[in-house]
């Protein structure tokens, strides 16, 4: 597992500090030199998507590093060690 999440903090994926929810939109936004808005208003349509839009948030959201580099799902295997 520690390959697996050294690989996801060499993506250079960061959640900032000037999240709104989760960090997820802002941290697109910034690798990708977009607008925040335009990311976090295309994350809320995806949203309309049953299944698919909330998931693929949540599913980033666990595996998404702080900016320290901790992961939620990562911290979440530890704990159950």
């Amino acid at each position: 597992m520690e390959k697996l999440f050294g690989l996801i903090r060499s993506i250079g994926f960061r959640r900032g500090p000037g999240r709104v929810v989760a960090g997820i939109g802002g941290s697109i936004a910034q690798k990708f030199g977009f607008n925040v808005w335009l990311v976090r208003l295309l994350i809320l349509v995806s949203f309309l998507l049953p299944v698919l839009g909330l998931g693929a948030y949540l599913l980033v959201w666990v595996v998404m590093p702080w900016q320290d580099g901790s992961i939620p799902l990562e911290r979440a295997l530890e704990g159950r060690r």
